[in-house]
């Protein structure tokens, strides 16, 4: 195929925020986690596939199979839908209530912001 580019589930983007490296980004509808530290106008790869380990709402148990969504406010993931919240991936393991953090797998990109 002449017209192929690459497999995507590594895809580098410009950073528009300082960024660590394995934190969740969202780049308009592209999702991953960053590979390596990016300060503001540097490239940085982003993993858009895979199970990582993400920062959750600690206060929630997650059963495998929920629906994963980040709080567009603060980036932490919950299982409950919300205003502006974004679809993430799904969970991968059961999280216990209270924990810090909930296996995740990617979708690479959302489909829509919760409106209601």
């Amino acid at each position: 195929m002449k017209n192929f580019k690459q497999h995507g589930d590594m895809v580098t983007i410009i950073a528009a925020a300082a960024i660590a490296s394995g934190a969740l980004v969202r780049a308009n509808s592209l999702l991953g986690v960053a590979a390596t530290d990016a300060a503001i106008g540097e490239e940085v790869e982003l993993k858009t596939t895979g199970v990582f380990e993400l920062a959750k709402t600690s206060a929630q148990a997650w059963a495998v199979g929920n629906p994963i969504y980040a709080i567009a406010a603060s980036n932490l993931l919950t299982n409950i839908p919300g205003t502006g919240n974004y679809l993430v991936g799904v969970a991968t393991e059961v999280a216990a209530n209270p924990s810090a953090v909930g296996s995740v797998r990617l979708n690479g990109s959302f489909g829509h912001a919760v409106t209601a």
